[in-house]
């Protein structure tokens, strides 16, 4: 969880457990992918692990290099992508789902954009006060951090459902903290936090079941 290796490794195993719970919740497969957005953020952690293994010496510079290139592939090249679209399949109405499809277009042509970067430009990666640094000149400036946000945090906003409402202002909020607090791991310390803050979509399916089931049948 961007403070050491055994945090990360730790980190994973717990949220890997709560991601097998979620999926156990799923009754739709239009749930699937927001639903596995734990195990997701588990395997994630899990490889930001063997970044630091790599960075203490205790693995070679290549396994750190390469952990982290698929850390930040997933972090910068996918997640603004992922997470609108999981919100915009999870959304029974058509009405729901017109007003998801700006964040989808979005995150999708972010994405291109920061995996050519990630593609053309190197990753510099380096330790500082127990977090990582994620350096690419492409994936880290000002207006990709704004986007970014709209991006993961905007469908969010605009969901049918209460509790993913609630999982946007939460994102927002750790957003907001740790670029004030450490804006230069930003990468490292913002996943960590969104993985932690992921555990609300695993209450979200546990206590929506009746609600959801009847809206996906209204909608059908």
């Amino acid at each position: 969880m961007c403070f050491s290796a055994t945090a990360d490794f730790t980190g994973s195993v717990v949220l890997g457990a709560i991601g097998v719970a979620t999926l156990r919740e799923v009754k739709d497969r239009r749930e699937l992918l927001i639903a596995a957005m734990p195990c997701l953020f588990a395997l994630h952690e899990f490889i930001e692990g063997f970044v630091w293994l790599g960075l203490e010496g205790i693995l070679s510079p290549q396994v750190a290099h390469n952990a982290g290139a698929a850390y930040v592939l997933y972090a910068q090249g996918l997640l603004p992508f992922l997470l609108p679209f999981a919100v915009f399949l999870i959304e029974p109405t058509k009405r729901q789902r017109r007003r998801m499809l700006g964040f989808v277009i979005l995150g999708g042509v972010l994405a291109l954009y920061l995996l050519w970067g990630l593609i053309a430009y190197p990753v510099q990666i380096s330790m500082q006060a127990n977090s990582i640094l994620y350096v690419n000149v492409i994936t880290t400036t000002t207006l990709v951090a704004v986007l970014y946000v709209i991006a993961t945090c905007g469908s969010l906003f605009f969901s049918g459902f209460r509790a993913l409402v609630m999982l946007g202002w939460y994102n927002l909020v750790g957003l907001l903290v740790v670029m004030l607090v450490k804006r230069y791991a930003f990468t490292s310390v913002w996943c960590a936090y969104a993985a932690v803050v992921s555990v609300v979509i695993y209450f979200f399916f546990r206590r929506s079941r009746i609600h959801r089931l009847a809206r996906y049948a209204l909608a059908t």
